[in-house]
């Protein structure tokens, strides 16, 4: 036996689908319909989905934020373990995709839960920030253009209340990061954002080989 986590082989990753997914005909639908649309590779892992909403509902979260929506597979997950007085505010540039993802909250029943702002996610961020939001979030996910994560991460950092957590997307980024070949603009940000991540003192971190990576970032108590 290693040490080290599982290299999932096709079939030992659909025994492990088989054996804990529980996804709601919903997200299945759109996650379908998602993956005939270009971009597709864009749309998280179900299983991804499904420990989003473990998070949310072991949190007992009320308010929780998210940058960047695509087909809006990730906002449905968070939005059907909200609380029927949760809320969530959820930042796209898109209307095309996100109009699929306001079908599909629609059809949920949980539209009245998710605030949509289509405009660039910093502005956003900075207005919440501006009228006076900070740390009333108790959850943020981030999965938007990669040269701008810092800056976001900062941003929800402020957001989020003391003992809140921040989970970010794709920073494995499919192995690049560890690849000196690959030198474009997303993999630098990302590997620039893992490290200075790392030495936040601010949080404490987790790094998931869930997906195409995840962390989780809790953010301490003062």
């Amino acid at each position: 036996m290693s040490p080290q986590t599982l290299n999932l082989t096709p079939d030992l990753y659909h025994y492990l689908q088989r054996h804990s997914l529980r996804e709601p005909d919903l997200l299945r639908q759109l996650r379908y319909e998602t993956q005939t649309m270009p971009g597709a590779q864009m749309q998280i892992s179900p299983e991804q989905g499904q420990f989003m909403a473990f998070l949310v509902q072991l949190m007992g979260a009320h308010r929780t934020l998210e940058i960047g929506v695509f087909t809006g597979y990730s906002s449905l997950a968070v939005a059907l373990a909200l609380p029927p007085t949760g809320q969530m505010v959820a930042c796209d540039i898109n209307p095309d995709t996100t109009q699929v993802a306001r079908r599909y909250w629609e059809k949920a029943g949980v539209a009245h839960k998710i605030d949509l702002r289509l405009a660039p996610a910093k502005d956003t961020l900075n207005t919440l920030i501006a009228q006076g939001e900070a740390n009333h979030y108790d959850f943020a996910f981030i999965d938007a253009d990669k040269e701008n994560y810092w800056i976001y991460y900062e941003q929800c950092l402020q957001l989020v209340r003391p003992g809140g957590l921040i989970m970010v997307d794709n920073v494995l980024w499919g192995g690049a990061v560890i690849d000196a070949t690959v030198q474009d603009r997303s993999t630098q940000a990302i590997r620039e954002f893992n490290q200075k991540l790392y030495q936040d003192e601010r949080i404490t971190l987790v790094m998931l080989p869930l997906a195409d990576g995840v962390t989780l970032a809790w953010k301490r108590p003062d």
